[in-house]
């Protein structure tokens, strides 16, 4: 039998792609199983749960050419085809780090199209595919001692990927769980939320009673949680994390909506070159994505969050700067996100 490092080598030589050009050995290979691919990251479907009435939870074995290492509480891009388009969106796992398997806890949201799709129609077997990873919502390198965690609604996967990892490795210091639900029926891993060692839980109900906070964070759900923690990691609504940051020092946050991203007062003017279209403009200020799709471009693009990465773009020339952190991209050649990044002068897209 084929260890994987041989298959990669054989599938991968030379030989192999001169005998399957011009479409490569990816075109063949998964005709015999979806998942063979050498190029492209892709997973099966190998469980499904549907334990809450909104929600769908999906285990998934990736291929090895999914490369990307998950840390607890990051995201990873998952594609699937919905009569025949291909539609990719950001999951963050509920699994511990560095496991072998990647669980997502996917959230039905009236009108989603990809949470609709795969709440009602995932099963065993099916194929997904699996993009980039990406995400500073992670555990510090040094633990804290007294950690507080709060969450709303889908944001329940991160913070539980986080839980799994620091009850895993052992972690001696106090953990309190604070999950926000509509209803008892809506609030996932309950069962073994109750089991979870060294781990105290609350749950709150905003839509019926029964729960063990009443209402909506505030100073006395913290007084009840943990009053000092020496760090909070928040996950949810806008308004929930807003309302852990008014009451919270230390706060690690991360939301389900975008960021307001505020273009340059001044644009630079500069020419910017689709250079795959044959298509220019000048830089009107605005990221190069809308300033694509105003030049008659329809590049793919899943969100402008910044987080998605299905806008990614090569940059052969020129400068560009990131809307959401500020970092600047000055080498030829590199890779940028075209949602948020707005100019610097002349650049050239390979779009």
């Amino acid at each position: 039998m084929f260890t994987q490092t041989l298959k990669r080598r054989v599938l991968g030589s030379d030989l192999v792609n001169l005998l399957t050009g011009p479409h490569g050995v990816d075109r063949y290979t998964e005709l015999v199983a979806p998942t063979w691919t050498l190029a492209e990251g892709r997973a099966k479907v190998v469980d499904v749960r549907r334990n809450t009435s909104r929600s769908v939870t999906l285990v998934l074995a990736p291929n090895d050419a999914f490369t990307g290492t998950v840390k607890a509480g990051q995201y990873v891009n998952v594609s699937v085809e919905i009569d025949g388009r291909r539609h990719t969106r950001c999951y963050s796992p509920a699994n511990a780090e560095g496991s072998a398997q990647i669980e997502l806890t996917i959230g039905h949201h009236d009108g989603g199209l990809v949470s609709t799709f795969l709440y009602e129609r995932a099963r065993r077997g099916m194929v997904v595919g699996l993009g980039a990873v990406g995400g500073d919502f992670t555990l510090p390198a040094q633990r804290p001692r007294r950690i507080l965690f709060v969450s709303g609604g889908s944001g329940i996967t991160p913070v539980m990927a986080m839980l799994r990892t620091l009850v895993r490795d052992g972690h001696d210091g106090e953990i309190t769980f604070v999950h926000y639900a509509r209803n008892r029926a809506e609030a996932p891993y309950r069962d073994e939320l109750a089991a979870m060692p060294g781990v105290r839980v609350l749950h709150g109900y905003t839509r019926s009673t029964g729960g063990d906070l009443d209402g909506r964070f505030g100073r006395e759900h913290l007084a009840a949680a943990m009053p000092t923690p020496d760090a909070v990691f928040v996950c949810g609504p806008t308004a929930l994390v807003d309302a852990v940051r008014e009451h919270c020092d230390n706060v690690h946050s991360e939301s389900f909506v975008a960021p307001a991203l505020e273009s340059p007062a001044k644009p630079s003017g500069g020419r910017v070159t689709f250079s795959d279209s044959s298509v220019d403009v000048v830089d009107d200020g605005r990221p190069l994505l809308e300033q694509a799709e105003s030049a008659g471009l329809n590049p793919k693009s899943g969100c402008r969050m910044g987080i998605c990465h299905t806008c990614t773009r090569r940059k052969t020339s020129g400068v560009v700067r990131s809307l959401t952190t500020g970092a600047v991209s000055t080498v030829a050649g590199e890779d940028v996100q075209i949602c948020v990044s707005v100019p610097v002068g002349d650049v050239d897209i390979a779009l």
